[in-house]
This record gives structure tokens, C-alpha cells and sequence, in this order.
């Protein structure tokens, strides 16, 4: 059972290295697609290759320094066609993606899931952020020291990213968050997966008021400055100390910085 993860990164130098430790400790290979980043993400990543990491690509972007989500998922859908896997996840260097039980790996839950019929797997993503008692996670100690989440759950499904391997993937329409191939199956129970907004009110200005780069407008995350990015506190949120303590239930539609501007996702 061979499972590829294709993964898009910019200035993701707090992230890439956890990301690619995940994913290698469960069996899934990666293959990293770079944006042109002007820190060190690239030169961290170099260190996995050959350890789980198949290859690094670095895109070429236009005159106008325009980031293009379209492009960006075009290209991964070219990879899921020309690198031979048996299944595919679209991730983000943010993201950790686990198994549905302790003590197993993603590529035994994929491969029970495959041996089951079906051929996606759609993900609740559990939103991990600082609060205002407990402001700055920006360390590498991160995963173990940030704890204060919220489940966010738009739509059913939102975050389906993980499909087996088919000539005819489509990622773009959906802007990414859903896969679509003929004859799909999703598996009934979503998988959870660890998604970290940011670990401090300053690399939340960082990652999305001065890194925006051109973004189309449209979302949030191209709308909001830096007046606008606050910390929620930690009573309205909840506390996990392990992984199997994430609670699904009533889980948010809109993330709560697009709240504050009047946008959604």
C-alpha cells in the first residue's frame, strides 16, 4: 500500500518539518510543491529527502507575484496522474492528518478503508489556536504545548482529501477542499486532522495581512488586517491534552477571524 501526499507550501518554516515527521512515522510518502518561498522552508524540507520526501519542486509564479490557487491544484492533480501511489492526500504543511484509532498508522486506516470499497476519505478538521491566557506557541514545542481548538465543520463533506489513485482527479473546482472522480465512494466516518491557524497574534499577521501576496480577493484570509486579528479566550474554546480527547460536537461553520470581517471560510 503505497499512500503520496502532495503538499503546497510557502513560508511554512514553523511547519514543513513536523508536516513531513507525521506523515513519514505513518507510512505516507510526500512530495512537496514550493511557492517560491523566501525563507528557510525549502532548505528544512532538503533534509527529508530520501526520507519519506520524493521530490521538491519549486513553481514559477507570474510578473506580477500573483499566487494562483487554481494553478497550484492543477498541478496536483497532474502529480496524482504521474506518480504511481495507491492513494493520494491534499495537504497543507499546517495540517496533521491522524487515524481513526490509536496505534495505527494513516496507511493501515487507508488500506482498511480501500479493502472496505470505498475510495475517499473526508477529514473534520479540529482548528488549533493560541488564546489570550496562553498567547505565543511559536516554537517548535508547538504540537505538545498548543491545546485550545474548536471543531469546524462548514459543510459535509469539507475536507475531503484523501482519494484513491484514479486517471481523473478533479481538486480545482472545489478550490481544494473536495476531491471528484467518477465512480467516488466516500467512507462514512470522517478521519480527524489537526489544523494549526496560527501559534501567535503576530504570525497571524504575519501569515495573513503581510504575507498575502497578491491573493485573488475573496475569503477571509485576503480581507483581513492587522486591527482585525484578535485572540479568543481560552472559555471559548476547548482544551484537549491527547488527540483522542478531540471533541466533534457542534462544531463551528465559519472560522472566527472571517466572523469578525463578515466573510465566511
Amino acid at each position: 500500500m503505497r499512500v503520496v501526499a502532495l503538499i503546497a507550501s510557502y513560508n511554512e518554516r514553523r511547519f514543513i518539518e513536523p508536516c513531513l515527521r507525521h506523515l513519514h512515522e505513518h507510512g505516507v510518502e510526500s512530495y512537496l510543491v514550493d511557492d517560491g518561498s523566501t525563507d528557510d522552508t525549502v532548505e528544512i524540507a532538503e533534509r527529508w529527502l530520501g526520507r519519506g520526501l520524493i521530490d521538491i519542486e519549486e513553481t514559477a509564479r507570474d510578473e506580477a507575484h500573483v499566487f494562483s490557487l487554481h494553478a497550484q491544484l492543477t498541478r496536483k492533480e497532474e502529480l496524482a496522474r504521474e506518480l504511481r501511489a495507491d492513494w493520494f492526500m491534499h495537504l497543507d504543511p499546517d495540517e496533521i492528518r491522524l487515524p481513526p484509532a490509536k496505534g495505527e498508522t494513516l496507511t493501515q486506516a487507508l488500506e482498511a478503508i480501500d479493502l472496505q470499497g470505498f475510495s475517499a476519505v473526508n477529514f473534520l478538521e479540529f482548528t488549533f489556536l493560541p488564546s489570550k491566557e496562553d498567547p505565543d506557541h511559536d516554537h517548535p514545542d508547538f504540537q505538545n504545548t498548543l491545546r485550545t481548538y474548536y471543531p469546524f465543520a462548514p459543510k459535509l463533506p469539507h475536507q475531503l482529501k484523501a482519494w484513491k489513485a484514479s486517471d481523473s482527479i478533479d481538486l480545482a473546482s472545489s478550490n481544494g477542499h473536495e476531491v471528484r472522480f467518477p465512480g467516488l465512494r466516500m467512507y462514512p466516518q470522517s478521519l480527524p486532522m489537526k489544523h494549526y491557524l496560527f501559534l501567535s497574534r503576530q504570525h497571524a499577521i504575519e501569515k495573513y495581512v503581510l504575507g498575502r501576496r497578491g491573493r485573488k480577493k475573496g475569503g477571509w484570509r485576503s480581507k483581513l488586517e492587522a486591527s482585525e486579528v484578535h485572540l479568543l479566550s481560552e472559555s471559548e474554546l476547548r482544551v484537549s491534552q491527547t488527540d483522542s480527547e478531540l471533541d466533534p460536537r457542534d462544531p463551528r461553520k465559519h472560522h472566527y477571524l472571517a466572523e469578525a470581517i463578515g466573510a465566511q471560510f
